[in-house]
């Protein structure tokens, strides 16, 4: 296995491929947005933003914490026991003696007022257990480097979110300003249609065909309302500040590999998800050999001291200082040892079997993102094409419509046209960084380190190392 086993997860420095319609994304997005401020948050702040206040990853790092205590309390096993006792008390005592003389019998009466006191010491040393603390040390720093992959991942999992949280809010008022123009659009028509019908170029029918289209738009008014204000909760929940001016967004396919193929062997290997299916082999492994260790011998070491006081009416003070090794042999334990190592066995097959089924699952969502990301690529060329085409078309079928070549409904038909493509051409232009993001996030390079983000990165590292030869304090690291 040649992943780090106490550094944490590894990590591969993809190449960085600059593809010019990866420069387009911004330019594409914010054509159909209002001008923006001279100062507007970008997707890289959002990502710092996600990355320092998101509860979900800062609980993950909470629990990775409370993870490395387990090393310390796997190495108590090497240190001695200590414990000191003290006993203290009245002790009363009358005897009544009977002699029997030639007098008579004689009656001769003792007593004792005494106040016994103990104090005492014991020292207890572990001198072998069947290397089940040695196992357990390593089995703890195999937990630590599980758990290390687990904040990777819940790492990745919030960047994605923030980079989907913060494009979808970008798509989503691009869209409702595109239906807010549309609008305008209709209402302008519907009054050239009116003032036609008032002079008879038009009938009826027609006046009546742009009401209707106008009304249609203000339902998709509403819609893109309520799409952009979830968008923004969203927002404002992954990210945890609430969104200002949102500036356009680039795809990361620079850091990502070439080929499908290189994707794929890179997620089946540096994937935080199959890092952590890897050291719970280790785990599983360990705990075999630590139930296979309850079938050996334990010696132990024993020193005891003690003072004691007034033991009994002819003791004043009495001191005692014994040093005991005991060896203790197993024969049979009812036969529970046995069960609990064939129960660790197939533990780790288990795990074995865990850790195929990861790189699998990394290996179809590598594919996927990288079909998606396909995809979305040639949906902007092809939705570009259309709105050039259907701004054409509309240009066209409102001069053939002022020489009566044209009808009201193949005008509005044409302006239907030219919305839908252009709201195409946004979710296309959303779903290449998404999908970019993602392609990232399942080859395994979806971090700050990766993205080169300009915030304090977060090692794990440091609290273990505070915490791991610790043998006294009640008080966290962080003063609690």
């Amino acid at each position: 296995m040649s992943m780090a086993r106490a550094g944490g997860v590894a990590r591969r420095p993809f190449a960085a491929v600059a593809t010019a319609s990866a420069i387009g994304i911004a330019v594409g997005i914010a054509a159909v947005l209002a001008p923006a401020c001279a100062v507007a948050d970008t997707l890289e702040w959002a990502l710092v933003q996600a990355y320092q206040n998101n509860p979900t990853l800062n609980a993950q790092r909470a629990a990775l914490r409370a993870q490395d205590e387990a090393v310390p309390q796997a190495l108590s096993g090497y240190r001695p026991r200590v414990t000191a006792t003290a006993t203290v008390g009245n002790q009363v005592t009358e005897t009544l003696t009977k002699t029997v003389t030639p007098a008579g019998p004689v009656y001769n009466g003792t007593g004792a007022d005494m106040t016994p006191r103990t104090v005492g010491m014991t020292a207890t040393q572990t001198l072998f257990n069947g290397f089940q603390t040695a196992n357990r040390t390593r089995q703890a720093e195999s937990q630590v480097s599980a758990g290390r992959a687990t904040l990777a991942v819940t790492e990745e999992t919030v960047l994605l979110n923030a980079a989907t949280a913060y494009m979808n809010l970008i798509r989503d008022s691009a869209i409702l300003q595109l239906q807010r123009s549309n609008v305008e659009v209709l209402q302008e028509q519907l009054r050239q249609t009116r003032d036609r019908f008032g002079v008879g170029e038009v009938t009826r029918t027609d006046v009546a065909q742009a009401e209707s289209r106008l009304a249609a738009g203000r339902a998709q008014v509403l819609s893109a309302e309520s799409n952009y204000i979830t968008s923004k909760a969203n927002y404002r929940q992954v990210i945890g500040v609430e969104p200002g001016k949102l500036a356009a967004a680039a795809p990361v396919d620079r850091f990502s590999p070439h080929t499908l193929g290189e994707s794929i062997e890179a997620g089946r290997e540096f994937n935080p998800n199959v890092a952590a299916a890897m050291f719970g082999i280790d785990v599983a492994q360990l705990q075999v050999k630590i139930n296979e260790g309850a079938l050996m011998p334990t010696l132990q070491g024993q020193l005891s001291v003690q003072q004691a006081w007034e033991t009994s009416p002819q003791t004043i003070k009495q001191w005692t200082a014994s040093a005991v090794a005991q060896l203790t042999v197993p024969i049979y334990q009812g036969g529970q040892e046995y069960s609990l190592i064939r129960q660790a066995k197939e533990t780790l097959g288990q795990q074995r079997v865990t850790l195929d089924t990861q790189r699998d699952q990394v290996q179809q969502l590598v594919t996927q993102s990288w079909g998606q990301l396909e995809a979305a690529k040639a949906q902007i060329q092809a939705t570009t094409a259309q709105v050039n085409s259907a701004e054409i078309a509309l240009n066209g079928v409102r001069e053939e419509a002022r020489v009566g070549q044209r009808t009201t409904l193949d005008v509005l038909n044409a302006q239907q046209e030219l919305v839908n493509a252009r709201v195409a051409l946004v979710t296309a232009q959303h779903d290449r960084v998404v999908a970019s993001y993602a392609l990232l996030s399942a080859v395994g390079g979806l971090s700050v380190q990766g993205l080169g983000l300009k915030t304090s990165v977060y090692d794990p590292t440091t609290h273990y190392h505070q915490v791991r030869d610790a043998w006294f304090g009640l008080r966290s690291t962080d003063g609690r």
